[in-house]
């Protein structure tokens, strides 16, 4: 306890001097209270992030560090959470090597998971090409500690982003050393007559697939109403580690679904100055023609211009089985 104590005491000074001579800095907290279940479930989490920067016209250096805490629980523990640098290529290209956050596409292949808990990051170079046509990205992360016969473990992944006739596209490839095939990526949006449209079909290492159709309409300045279908393949579970919606509710949402699921969604969302409220419903069935209903539902306030807090409240019901209701508190500060 003490040693923990005295290295996450080490860091916090590291940071706090190093915060002191950065040219940028940044700061946010989380505050979130899970309300699960019918056992009058309270427990408190804190996640505070603290973070600086330094650069110049072609360099950059970036490192920010997370604490977390549980009230009533544990020691509370500190880790880096991003630490990199960037550098300009001879106007060509931008390198940044170490530990990132990385988003890229709907986040059904590679996501940061910022709801949840336990953020991802990659530990790796990214090279971001200055082409005019698209965005586009090609990431590395490998380690091998040189044992005998031991193999390498990484990814490699190459993204590329931009709008072509008023529909923004987006296309994700990666490679994975442990698998002999890529997860592969495509979303499109857009607008059709005055309605939102837009579609992400993905398949993961194993080949597995799943698709998302969705449509949206705004009512008013205010309300906007939106239908989605998300169909998953019959041949095998979809599924990628460390993404949003890898830890299905305990990262806030319903997660991959099983092999050959359809779910259907209907939903609205009312924006009205600092508040913003949700609902959504969706239902799922399988290929044994068993169902699953779900109901989300959301409500924000923003407190001012540094504060916002949101409740979000969700039930989840199999069959004939009593649902299962999740709620959480949110209180997010950053200054």
């Amino acid at each position: 306890m003490k040693k923990n104590l005295q290295n996450a005491l080490l860091l916090a000074m590291g940071l706090m001097t190093t915060v002191t001579f950065a040219q940028d800095w940044n700061v946010d907290s989380r505050t979130r209270i899970d309300m699960s279940g019918d056992n009058d479930k309270m427990v408190t989490n804190q996640r505070a992030t603290l973070g600086a920067t330094w650069g110049g016209s072609d360099w950059g250096i970036h490192v920010s560090s997370d604490v977390n805490y549980m009230l009533g629980g544990a020691a509370a523990s500190m880790g880096i959470y991003e630490a990199y640098a960037s550098a300009d290529l001879m106007g060509y290209a931008t390198v940044t090597a170490g530990r990132q956050a990385i988003d890229n596409g709907s986040g059904a292949l590679m996501s940061s998971n910022q709801w949840g808990a336990t953020r991802t990051t990659w530990d790796g170079m990214t090279f971001d090409l200055g082409l005019d046509m698209a965005d586009v990205s090609l990431g590395y992360a490998s380690y091998n500690g040189g044992a005998e016969d031991e193999e390498d473990q990484g990814n490699m992944w190459v993204n590329a982003g931009g709008e072509f006739s008023g529909w923004d596209v987006n296309m994700l490839y990666m490679t994975n050393t442990a698998s002999d095939n890529a997860a592969t990526g495509i979303d499109i949006s857009g607008e059709i007559m005055g309605a939102g449209i837009s579609a992400s079909m993905n398949t993961d290492y194993d080949e597995n697939t799943m698709r998302v159709l969705g449509v949206s309409y705004a009512v008013n300045d205010d309300m906007s109403v939106n239908v989605g279908q998300t169909v998953y393949g019959e041949e095998g579970a979809f599924s990628m580690a460390g993404t949003d919606l890898a830890g299905g509710w305990a990262n806030g949402n319903m997660g991959y679904l099983g092999a050959g699921d359809e779910m259907l969604s209907y939903g609205l969302t009312y924006n009205m100055g600092g508040i913003s409220m949700g609902a959504t419903m969706n239902a799922v069935t399988s290929l044994d023609e068993s169902t699953r209903d779900v109901m989300e539902v959301s409500l924000g306030y923003s407190l001012n211009d540094n504060a916002g807090l949101a409740v979000k409240y969700a039930t989840d019901a199999s069959g004939d089985d009593d649902a299962v209701k999740y709620t959480w508190l949110t209180l997010t500060v950053t200054p």
